[in-house]
């Protein structure tokens, strides 16, 4: 087929729009679980992906059009596209660096909104170049595939349609077929490929331009090859797993003393497993208060509720300290249950649910503690941190029941997410206390009806026979404070989450770098 037919044919310059429709669908998807493991995939770091890709989009279809008209040869296009597919692959060849060094540059400048900065310049610099090129395909075809203007609505519409069709794919295709399967790296890699065979295509059909298609190859195949082992920690070693499932990116770290696992690649322990099965020295021991108060530690046949289940940390205590217990623990990543078999010995007995915490709820059963631990990389999800999702777990409550709830960002400014947190909580229980951990940044809230819960807390602690769990509930103990709420209510319709956390975020940063900036104004090199 020469040039003229192939051209006149359309079906090549249509199936170039469809793919070009779906590359960029694509490249969102893997632009957001490029960015989760550093910045999260809250909505704060989902809207400034958008509105970069966006702003792409709007300047290549600015700068097709007017190149369509300089000079309507469709190699520009086609060459354009293969440009683009390079960039693409060495994405997950340079993006993470990138990433890192950008992170680093703009701490050290910027006191607030890290997240919306950081992750801003990030989707700049790696995304808008080749989005923009991809932004150039829809104004070219248009030119290369009108003849007259007595169809030209129906050929616009034909375009728009594929496209929109492209998108469609190139959504769902990323989620829940190829990232999980083969990773987020081999994702750009796939679609980077699909640019460059159209841009191939052409040029082996004209004939021309043939040693820059030979050059395309090469390239994508030695970032192809280099992203095989692609680690988003790339300054990790010896890590017993590392992968991605459709909601997390997900590492498994272990040393002598324990097994850890990590849904965020610079920080956070979301599971760990104490090889010599103490206490874990975490928020987890501090959350075995919860059946004392409920007064089920030496009761058999209680009924415990894990929101968030992890690999199953709280669990494990649980079955170990309070082994007559019934154990239910929902988490609605797989990929997380599957390595809490694999990796973290989950005991047998825990009945796991793989589902959605909140939509857990809508079961009849009533439970004598319910802990609620799940977690969205910076923050609680929004739905679960309402008044109307308290509102469900104390109706799932006994009558004398706990709820206890991890909250991991802990802030000494005032209007923080703890807070907001309390206040609502505080709003649907009538017994709200806290309990600042000693290291770290957690707070344990625990929740009840009962008035007496303080009181069959002390009660019920003086029979534990393990000298370890009884000096933490002895901790524990002296750390409770009574929170008697106030008017910041999170609801299903109001509920900032992720601006909340983020502030907490920029707290944190600021305090880990206020040292480093110290050296460099002072010059103390050897300081560090």
């Amino acid at each position: 087929m020469d040039k003229k037919n192939l051209l006149r044919s359309k079906y090549f310059l249509y199936a170039t729009e469809f793919f070009a429709g779906m590359s960029v669908m694509a490249i969102e998807l893997g632009a957001s679980r490029l960015l989760a493991p550093y910045f999260s995939s809250s909505q704060i770091v989902w809207t400034v992906i958008i509105g970069t890709i966006m702003i792409a989009m709007a300047l290549g279809n600015i700068w097709g059009g007017r190149m369509a008209d300089k000079n309507p040869d469709p190699g520009r296009l086609f060459g354009r596209l293969l440009i683009a597919a390079i960039w693409i692959a060495a994405i997950p060849f340079a993006g993470k660096y990138v990433i890192a060094g950008i992170s680093l540059a703009v701490a050290m400048v910027v006191e607030k909104n890290f997240l919306v900065w950081a992750s801003l310049i990030c989707c700049l610099v790696i995304f808008v170049f080749p989005l923009m090129l991809l932004g150039t395909v829809t104004p070219s075809l248009v030119k290369y595939t009108m003849e007259d203007l007595e169809n030209n609505g129906e050929i616009v519409g034909r375009l728009g349609a594929l496209n929109t069709i492209g998108s469609i794919i190139g959504t769902f295709l990323p989620t829940f077929v190829t990232i999980p399967a083969v990773g987020t790296a081999a994702t750009f890699i796939i679609f980077s490929s699909v640019l460059a065979l159209l841009g191939i295509l052409y040029f082996l059909t004209v004939k021309k331009k043939l040693v820059k298609c030979v050059v395309s190859v090469l390239l994508i195949g030695i970032f192809s090859l280099s992203s095989v082992q692609y680690s988003f920690a790339f300054w990790e070693k010896d890590l017993s797993y590392e992968g991605e499932s459709i909601y997390n990116y997900l590492q498994v770290k272990e040393d002598d003393s324990s097994i850890i696992l990590s849904t965020n690649v610079l920080a956070g322990v979301q599971s760990i497993k104490m090889k010599n099965a103490d206490l874990t020295g975490m928020y987890y021991d501090y959350a075995m208060a919860a059946p004392y108060m409920a007064g089920i530690g030496n009761q058999p046949g209680a009924d415990i509720l894990i929101l968030g289940l992890g690999t199953g940390t709280y669990a494990s205590l649980c079955t170990k300290y309070l082994p007559d217990a019934n154990i239910e623990g929902v988490e609605i990543d797989e990929k997380i249950v599957k390595l809490a078999d694999t990796y973290f010995d989950l005991p047998e007995s825990v009945d796991v649910s793989v589902y959605d915490g909140r939509a857990y709820l809508s079961t009849e059963k009533k439970y004598d503690v319910i802990m609620v631990d799940a977690y969205q990389d910076i923050t609680i999800p929004f739905q679960m941190s309402s008044v109307e999702f308290f509102t469900m777990v104390k109706d799932h409550l006994n009558e004398d029941g706990v709820m206890v709830v991890n909250m991991n960002m802990h802030s000494s400014k005032e209007g923080s997410i703890n807070e907001y947190l309390c206040d609502t909580i505080a709003s649907v229980f009538p017994q709200v206390y806290t309990a600042v951990l000693e290291r770290g940044t957690n707070i344990e809230l625990f929740a009840s009806g009962n008035p007496d819960m303080l009181a069959v807390f002390d009660q019920d602690r003086a029979s534990i026979a393990d000298p370890s769990l009884a000096a933490m509930m002895e901790q524990v103990s002296g750390r409770l404070t009574p929170e008697k709420g106030g008017n910041r209510i999170l609801t299903d319709d109001k509920a900032p989450v992720e601006l909340l956390g983020m502030k907490v975020i920029d707290e944190l940063i600021a305090d880990e770098l206020q040292y480093y900036k110290e050296i460099i104004k002072s010059g103390d090199w050897e300081a560090l």
